[in-house]
């Protein structure tokens, strides 16, 4: 089995040229485009062939006129078919991070550089279940589309090959090419459900981020077991189902003492598993910026100090993405 891939593989490389991802505009010429009758098309051929053998054998000359003129439509559909492909400009936009279990969302970028429109281009990944987009591009001019892939596993996701085929204009002959963008989108850990609570630790400190202040109301955090009744933030609970796994939150305080929340890959237990370790801090990296409380984090050779913002988290997420263990 293995060696009927490499060998197909190998044969894929040769003829459709399917190498290795390309950078920067891509441009369709003639050797990639290739062609071959559809069903329908074979289906075609097979009448012309039936209608050419009846006519001279019964030397019909009506019969002949009728299977060159058919024939001249199927020549013309090869060369509009093939035209509508080739010539083609592709290029690749960035692609957003994801977390574990989402789709990751790949924008391509068709442009067409040539005084006539293209019809019908279908755009999909070379797998036999992808979903297919078709696509119409005016002359001088360019279109966007958008293709999902799910993301399994944390970690750097590159794009599947993409394939853009057309059947026009009759849909007697598909004209196909295949392409790997040199992109990938980067895939956060899975945010581990129902999470502890952050873990606050340090000297306490008047610093104005309140976890157990009491004077001025200054936001919500996740609850924690020993929060007064009277802190907890009911009209927010209110909007939430409890018992469908929504979560508590109390009110913060403005004026009092807190904590430094450090999220140390390292203070986790010995014996859990690390993609659940990676989970359970992508959760608290998420809780914290919500709560927009500062956050110090700590994995294998990043050190980050205690800060908020989007370029913090960010910074954080794509650390747990990539740590190897």
């Amino acid at each position: 089995m293995n060696l009927f891939t490499n060998l197909q593989t190998r044969f894929r490389k040769m003829v459709f040229l399917e190498n290795k991802p390309e950078t920067g505009e891509v441009f369709l010429n003639q050797r990639r485009v290739f062609t071959l009758p559809s069903k329908p098309g074979w289906m075609f051929l097979l009448l012309l062939i039936t209608l050419f053998i009846a006519a001279t054998n019964y030397n019909l000359s009506l019969g002949l006129a009728l299977t060159f003129v058919l024939m001249s439509c199927a020549w013309v559909s090869v060369f509009l078919g093939f035209r509508n492909l080739a010539h083609l400009h592709l290029l690749a936009g960035t692609a957003q991070p994801v977390f574990a279990g989402e789709d990751a969302q790949f924008t391509l970028h068709l442009i067409n550089r040539r005084k006539y429109a293209r019809y019908a281009i279908w755009v999909s990944f070379s797998s036999k279940d992808a979903a297919q987009h078709a696509v119409d591009i005016a002359a001088f001019s360019r279109t966007s589309i958008q293709l999902s892939c799910s993301s399994e596993t944390r970690g750097y996701l590159p794009i599947p090959r993409v394939r853009l085929q057309t059947w026009f204009p009759l849909g007697l002959l598909r004209a196909w090419s295949t392409w790997l963008p040199d992109v990938q989108a980067l895939v956060y850990p899975r945010p581990e459900l129902n999470a502890p609570p952050l873990p606050y630790q340090g000297s306490e400190k008047n610093d104005g981020q309140g976890h157990a202040g009491s004077e001025d109301f200054s936001g919500v955090r996740a609850y924690q077991t020993g929060d007064a009744l009277k802190h907890l933030a009911w009209k927010h609970i209110a909007k939430v189902d409890v018992a469908a796994g929504g979560q508590l939150v109390t009110k913060q305080f403005s004026g009092g003492s807190a904590s430094d929340i450090m999220l140390d890959f390292a203070s986790l237990p010995k014996n859990m598993d690390v993609e659940l370790k990676l989970a359970r801090m992508t959760s608290w990296v998420l809780e914290a910026d919500a709560n927009a409380q500062p956050y110090g984090f700590r994995l294998g050779n990043n050190h980050y100090a205690p800060a908020t913002g989007q370029a913090h988290r960010l910074d954080c997420l794509r650390s747990l993405a990539l740590y190897e263990a």
